[in-house]
């Protein structure tokens, strides 16, 4: 395993050097193409990544600039190569690309391949920013969506069947499945879109690929199951790459095709407590309760898990509803402490899970100056303090790293008393500047 550690030496090495100012990317003597070694396939046991020889994932979803009125910004740009240099600032080793296709309504059958520009336009794009990603040492997962145009969520597609119907307090009544023929109807369409990502990942030497995001009304009912694992059979005879799914949290247990990927993805939108104005201890003991659901799910399926999307909102409680995006709602404060808070309980809760890969914050953009993407008290953590503490965790040593660093910043001091290190069991010392530049170097 040790020409492993020598090729992860290697890509910190040549991220360094690239972060430094006045270094530009061209000016690697690799003339564009990936200067990383091809990452092997993790084994089928909880611990594959760290068996492997593989650093765990300290990784940054880069999303694209979902405006086709913000051109030149874009996947591939200037802006894009500035967004990755802050990503390899903040720690990073990894980043997420996530390009997307198009669907009118949940009820619809076609995928466009357009968003936002011609697909030709968008594979393009998307091709130069894995380019720029690896020319800095970054390794890349390709994350296909769906974007549903009308509104809705893809983890509720139900092609032909009949529109559920919004009550008054807010919530759906369902109205019926999709038929058999309908939801094949889907399938073929859905097949042609990811097997066009796939050929754009074999292409690129993209390290891992998502074969889904959130298809709960699919990939998690029992008609899927053969339409799942053919999806896996046909991305793999194009794709030589780490494939994964990304399930969402509360229905990662109930996914048919877990078995036919490598590693299990989750986007990881968990709840750390039930109720507004917790405290942090209630929050420290959610995200313990998330890292056993993650090592019981890696022991289940004997893989290794990562989360492929973790986030939360700049607003009060953001932990009690993750996933509710709060664009109705009026008068929404901004809250830095409660966004780091949750942050930070729920990534001290996994880092130390045998079968925790890593993860991925959901995100920045293409364009970080772009405010406009999103409201200020949404999922970005630039300029805010949870960029400290983002920036604490990737310092931090996993229990899948195969190096073991004798330090760590993240531990019982999880919220900045000085105390016992999470990941070793004697005493380290507390790293209290949390400063770009400031942390020990790591192997």
């Amino acid at each position: 395993m040790r020409h492993h550690a020598v090729a992860a030496m290697l890509a910190i090495a040549i991220a360094t050097v690239i972060a430094m100012p006045g270094v530009a990317a061209a000016a690697l003597p690799f003339g564009g193409v990936s200067p990383l070694p091809p990452l092997p396939r993790p084994a089928p046991r909880p611990t594959g990544w760290r068996d492997a020889g593989l650093p765990a994932i300290r990784g940054m979803t880069i999303g694209p600039i979902e405006n086709a009125l913000h051109p030149g910004v874009g996947y591939g740009s200037a802006a894009c190569g500035r967004s990755l240099d802050a990503t390899i600032d903040l720690g990073a080793t990894w980043v997420a690309f996530t390009p997307f296709g198009r669907m009118w309504s949940t009820r619809t059958t076609a995928i466009d391949l357009a968003f936002e520009t011609p697909f030709e336009g968008n594979v393009e794009a998307v091709g130069k920013a894995i380019d720029q990603a690896h020319a800095r040492g970054l390794r890349v997962m390709l994350v296909p969506h769906l974007w549903v145009e009308a509104g809705g969520w893809r983890g509720e597609i139900e092609p032909g069947a009949p529109p559920d119907v919004k009550r008054t307090d807010g919530g759906y009544d369902f109205r019926g499945r999709a038929t058999d023929a309908a939801m094949r109807a889907f399938a073929a369409s859905y097949r042609r879109f990811v097997l066009a990502w796939a050929d754009v990942a074999r292409a690129h030497d993209v390290e891992v690929l998502s074969v889904g995001v959130e298809l709960r009304s699919w990939l998690t009912s029992a008609r899927a199951t053969e339409e799942g694992r053919a999806l896996v059979r046909d991305v793999r005879a194009r794709y030589p790459g780490i494939l994964t799914y990304s399930a969402n949290w509360d229905d990662v247990d109930d996914v048919v095709l877990l078995r036919e990927i490598d590693v299990v993805g989750i986007n990881a939108f968990y709840p750390l407590a039930d109720k507004a104005g917790a405290g942090r201890d209630e929050l420290l003991a959610g995200g313990t309760r998330v890292g056993a659901k993650v090592q019981a799910l890696a022991d289940a399926w004997g893989k290794p898990v990562m989360f492929s999307e973790v986030g939360y909102t700049t607003r009060p409680d953001p932990a009690v509803r993750p996933w509710e995006w709060p664009d109705t709602m009026k008068g929404v404060k901004v809250d830095e402490d409660a966004q780091a808070d949750a942050y930070r309980a729920i990534l001290a809760g996994v880092i130390d899970e045998p079968g925790f890969a890593g993860f991925f914050v959901w995100r920045q953009f293409a364009d970080a100056d772009d405010v406009s993407q999103e409201a200020a008290w949404g999922f970005p953590v630039r300029g805010k303090l949870a960029e400290l503490t983002v920036r604490e965790v990737f310092a931090s040593r996993f229990s899948a790293d195969a190096w073991q660093p004798a330090w760590t910043v993240l531990g019982l001091a999880a919220f900045g008393a000085p105390g016992l290190s999470w990941s070793f069991p004697k005493v380290a010392p507390w790293v209290a500047d949390v400063r770009p530049g400031t942390y020990p170097p790591r192997p």
